[in-house]
């Protein structure tokens, strides 16, 4: 009988009888949501929620969209070489010249006091940033050595080169603060309060097909179970109007954030630094180059006159 005993206390643990309600709670709001799919519910029978709460979520869907749709773009600044598009090739060199160098650093130490021949290790590929600043930086540097400084151009890209350099830093330092002041509290605002507000309204929206399930079962209830389908009909309607509330707070305190206005002024901010700093460096040496290439203008319009 013990045995029993624990069994029954056991089974009772389970709670059958609250799954069940659950079960058929669940199952209602699908038959109720599938007969309005398909028309088959008078618009008269669906519960209306309050205007305020229909109100607040079409403003809550236009900031989610707007999040979404901001975010798309703006995601290229997780990727550092999102202004210059031939890094793919430059990177599948580098792998190369890395794939190289490994193969004949494992071979040289390897092949050590065998009998055969030990390759010479290939250098290791040097790590550049693939920016669009970096690589005008470096183009314009190669073209310098290349044409010579004593030459008008060869100065005038080795200044072009050294505004670069310092343009290159000031384009790290701009993504950074991009991407922890805009991109990450972007997302977490979208995936965190966004995310909890729709959470709320699509509990609204199964708390209120459960209601309108229970409505419809009173309407064919026999004498004996109208009773009962009218407690489940006044439980229903209680349980919609406590998650309505809780949506409705969630969502004025989603609009009312004013995280993304100061997520899209630190993005508009790092931007302006950047393009000042860029700016600036570029009209310290653009002078110069103008007077170089006044220089070599004057000289060739002087060259063709004889």
């Amino acid at each position: 009988m013990s045995g029993w005993g624990k069994f029954s206390s056991s089974f009772a643990s389970l709670n059958i009888g609250q799954k069940a309600g659950s079960l058929a709670k669940g199952l209602n709001s699908s038959v109720q949501a599938t007969k309005e799919r398909f028309g088959q519910v008078n618009a008269d029978d669906i519960t209306e929620l309050p205007q305020e709460y229909k109100d607040l979520e079409a403003r809550v869907d236009a900031l989610r969209q707007a999040h979404i749709e901001f975010l798309k773009i703006a995601k290229v600044y997780e990727n550092e070489s999102y202004d210059y598009p031939t890094q793919i090739q430059e990177s599948l060199t580098e792998f190369g010249s890395s794939l190289s160098h490994n193969i004949t650093t494992f071979a040289a130490t390897n092949l050590k006091g065998t009998s055969l021949p030990t390759p010479t290790p290939s250098a290791a590929p040097q790590s550049v940033h693939k920016t669009l600043p970096h690589a005008l930086a470096r183009a314009s540097a190669t073209a310098s050595k290349n044409v010579g400084e004593d030459d008008k151009l060869g100065r005038a890209l080795h200044l072009y080169s050294g505004a670069f350099e310092k343009i290159s830093d000031a384009r790290l330092t701009s993504q950074a603060d991009i991407r922890t002041g805009f991109l990450q509290p972007w997302q977490v605002t979208l995936n965190s309060s966004i995310a909890a507000a729709m959470k709320a309204r699509a509990a609204v929206r199964v708390s209120r097909l459960e209601l309108d399930g229970c409505k419809a079962s009173l309407k064919g209830a026999s004498a004996a179970k109208e009773e009962q389908a009218r407690l489940e009909v006044e439980n229903a309607e209680d349980d919609l109007v406590q998650k309505t509330e809780v949506a409705i707070g969630l969502m004025k305190t989603v609009l009312e954030n004013p995280e993304p206005l100061l997520n899209l002024n630190a993005l508009a901010k790092a931007q302006l630094v950047y393009f000042a700093q860029a700016a600036e460096v570029l009209s310290s040496v653009q002078g110069d180059i103008e007077e170089l290439a006044a220089a070599a203008e004057g000289h060739y319009r002087k060259s063709r006159d004889h």
